[in-house]
């Protein structure tokens, strides 16, 4: 599933973030590539354990842990600490790949977390840089995302994806990974469409419908079914 997450910071905190980013010292974005994707990456990243990383870090959970529509398509068990990237100059595009399925939380002591959903959350303004698009391989083919600030997109872990060149400006973002309760794509499919409807209904109807009541049931039965916590 391939989902547009609207305003997930708010303007303030979007000016906060992009103080953060503008003082920041930037290094080689291969730094956290895996061995065939350092040779398709060419960007530029925050240091994972920098200052600058983990206030913007606080920035973003933030934005996340207040989200309903994320927890509701994601469901997520471990978020990965986010990280931080800078599209532009010669440092401006990186290649056909697909995440690492697993990836070692840094300072977590061997916790791991397995990566069934990519995140991107744009920090800048589309019309701040030319290019730059995020391009996701699905079933009905190359699938072009650049969202305006504050904006996330989720896509399967397991996509083929790039990041255009950039070829005016800078494209700034955040981007993790999460371990999510359900592991199947289908199956989160399903459960977030579900309540989609039943978030609807409940607006319509009021909570006590007997309708709604029994669609709820089932919808936290099948989540009993499929979820890992």
């Amino acid at each position: 599933m391939l989902l547009h997450v609207k305003n997930v910071l708010t303007a303030d905190e979007l000016r906060q973030a992009r103080t953060i980013l503008d003082r920041a010292a930037w290094g080689d974005g291969r730094a956290t590539a895996g061995v065939q994707s350092a040779q398709m990456k060419n960007n530029e990243q925050l240091p994972q354990d920098g200052a600058e990383t983990r206030a913007l870090q606080q920035i973003v959970l933030g934005g996340l842990n207040r989200h309903a529509l994320f927890f509701s398509a994601a469901l997520p068990k471990r978020v990965f600490p986010p990280l931080f990237n800078r599209y532009g100059g010669t440092a401006n595009a990186f290649g056909n790949h697909v995440d690492n399925a697993v990836r070692f939380i840094p300072g977590g002591n061997g916790e791991r977390v397995r990566t069934d959903v990519s995140c991107t959350l744009f920090l800048n303004e589309p019309d701040d840089y030319d290019g730059g698009e995020l391009m996701v391989e699905d079933t009905f083919g190359a699938q072009s995302v650049k969202l305006p600030a504050g904006d996330m997109v989720l896509y399967p872990g397991t996509s083929v994806h790039r990041v255009q060149p950039v070829i005016r400006g800078q494209r700034l973002a955040s981007f993790f990974w999460l371990e999510s309760m359900v592991r199947s794509d289908e199956q989160r499919r399903l459960l977030y469409d579900m309540d989609t409807h039943l978030m609807r209904l409940r607006s319509s109807v009021g909570e006590t419908d007997a309708g709604v009541v029994g669609l709820t049931g089932t919808y936290h039965n099948l989540l009993r079914m499929w979820v890992d916590v």
